[in-house]
């Protein structure tokens, strides 16, 4: 059996989220838990207007859940550790005779950080799995869906400091990760970029995850997030990502500024809107209060031309360490 992973733009089924259930994404107290829900509910409730939503939820929250989102979301109980799904569940691909699968990467926190637990994450992609009532593809790679973005024509972006990076598969070689890329997702051609966002690299970041970095928007459109600040040091990540990406033959590559804002109280923010997420009819794109949010909506516009442009804001969802997209997961409809 072989698999390609759609492209993001193609119909979805339905999208998979999880809900915030401990720790860091909480935070200390109850103010921080219903700033994380608002943030969580306002995506799902957002998406829900487009195409199902179903949310894993820690069996002891469903209420809690039920409270804040939309009726027509569907609770699915599994035990959870943290709530980013696009990292914790599957990958979902087509196998050669037409049906959906679901790749289940092992999850291992982020590169094992520290302050991470995940033997309930580590379980969550067959969780989903289960409920979909669709097979499992088994990989023996450190992984995570964040750390991945494909054309659907056989293109995957990765980065070396995620694939390759410490706490990950250090101990594989880059042919190696190449391989199970294709043998997972069905693509031919590995666009390494060097790293991600700086922002990426503190206590709660991924370590350099793609898809807040560059996306297509289409087959031969390429998105980049443009910090176009001399003052920040994303300010040189996206000059060698721009060159590198002006590289790749028969591309449109596009710019998208970074917001104005370049600092909040813990530092340099990663804020950027490359970290939306398509779903059927619309892109939910992140917002920030900011005067970018316009410009990067007018540019979506563009590129999105059949699709309605929907701002949530993400500052909530930022300061936890990820955006949008990072807690959307999109099932592929057969």
């Amino acid at each position: 059996m072989t698999y390609t992973m759609p492209p993001e733009w193609a119909p979805h089924e339905r999208t998979w989220m999880a809900w915030p259930t401990s720790g860091y994404t909480l935070g200390a107290d109850s103010t921080e838990a219903d700033k994380a829900f608002g943030a969580w509910s306002a995506v799902a409730n957002a998406v829900v207007r487009f195409e199902p939503v179903s949310v894993l939820v820690n069996p002891g929250d469903v209420d809690i859940a039920r409270a804040w989102l939309d009726e027509a979301v569907q609770l699915v109980p599994a035990p959870l550790d943290d709530a980013w799904m696009r990292d914790i569940g599957p990958t979902f691909v087509i196998a050669d005779d037409g049906s959906v699968a679901g790749v289940d990467w092992i999850f291992n926190g982020w590169g094992a950080a520290s302050w991470a637990t995940w033997e309930n994450d580590a379980t969550a992609a067959r969780s989903v799995c289960e409920s979909a009532g669709i097979p499992i593809v088994s990989s023996t790679m450190i992984n995570e869906g964040g750390g991945i973005h494909v054309d659907g024509e056989g293109t995957v972006l990765v980065t070396r400091t995620v694939q390759l990076g410490e706490g990950r598969n250090a101990h594989w070689t880059q042919q190696q990760v190449e391989d199970e890329l294709r043998r997972t997702l069905g693509v031919e051609n590995i666009v390494w970029l060097e790293r991600g966002l700086t922002r990426d690299y503190d206590e709660f970041g991924t370590r350099g995850h793609v898809d807040i970095v560059a996306c297509f928007s289409d087959s031969q459109t390429l998105l980049f997030h443009d910090q176009r600040n001399p003052e920040h040091p994303d300010f040189e990540v996206s000059a060698q990502v721009r060159t590198l990406l002006e590289t790749l033959p028969g591309l449109r590559v596009i710019p998208v500024p970074a917001p104005d804002t370049v600092r909040d109280e813990d530092g340099w923010v990663d804020y950027s809107y490359i970290n939306h997420y398509i779903c059927n009819d619309a892109v939910i794109l992140c917002s920030f209060d900011d005067a970018g949010d316009e410009r990067a909506a007018a540019i979506l516009r563009e590129v999105y031309p059949d699709r309605e442009i929907v701002l949530v804001d993400a500052r909530e969802i930022f300061a936890r360490g990820g955006g949008i997209h990072c807690i959307t997961q999109q099932q592929p409809k057969v």
